[in-house]
């Protein structure tokens, strides 16, 4: 009995693993699925702010409205964002290394001439529970009066203060927090080719990726 209990436990651990690997699985689907239409209803909402705003006839409280639900709708995204970024590191390969991932440079333009709208992505792969702390430093690169010029985020937005800027998360983590974008005002005369992402970790070496910029201006 006992030589036969030590394989039939072995077959039952192994078929549980099984069972757990597929549920996070179908969850990943899931979660993507989901994303995928909140991230389309989210854009129809944006395109549907701007007829507003255009429009002398509507009201200021129906602007507000779709503004509230835009909102809504980016936090809700931002938190399905963390359980992906959970889950990927949960299915990862053993092989694969582990740590901190830059997964996105995201740029919206907006109505005013040099003035963008920005959000950083990062995750880590690995399902270890202690805080990736370290720091980030984000740079547009590109051309100013006929000159190579590299600007720290801290000289284009009053919303950073230091070219570093400091981070805590587990398994996911955006910049700004919370999903929010963040605002830029490129200097007059600066055309950007790219951006610059750099993620200094605590005890790792730094990760680097560049992202090329896409003039969105209208």
């Amino acid at each position: 009995m006992l030589l036969l209990a030590i394989p039939g436990a072995f077959l039952l651990g192994f078929f549980g693993a099984q069972q757990h690997g597929q549920q996070v699985e179908d969850q990943t689907h899931a979660l993507l699925a989901r994303l995928a239409e909140q991230e389309q209803e989210l854009e129809l909402l944006r395109q549907r702010l701007a007829v507003v705003g255009s429009s002398d006839k509507v009201s200021q409280q129906a602007i507000e409205q779709n503004r509230r639900t835009i909102k809504l709708l980016e936090e809700q995204i931002f938190k399905q964002q963390q359980d992906l970024a959970f889950y990927k590191g949960v299915l990862a390969p053993a092989s694969r290394r582990e740590g901190i991932r830059i997964r996105a440079f995201e740029l919206q333009a907006t109505d005013s001439p040099g003035h963008f709208r920005y959000k950083v992505l990062m995750s880590r792969v690995g399902s270890s529970d202690e805080p990736l702390k370290g720091k980030l430093r984000i740079t547009v690169e590109g051309q100013q009066g006929g000159k190579d010029v590299s600007l720290d985020l801290s000289q284009l937005s009053g919303e950073v203060s230091e070219a570093s800027i400091p981070f805590s998360f587990k398994h996911f983590q955006s910049f700004p927090e919370a999903g929010r974008f963040g605002e830029m005002q490129l200097p007059d005369g600066f055309e950007p080719r790219q951006v610059k992402v750099r993620a200094e970790v605590e005890g790792d070496k730094p990760l680097d990726r560049t992202f090329d910029w896409i003039n969105q201006e209208q």
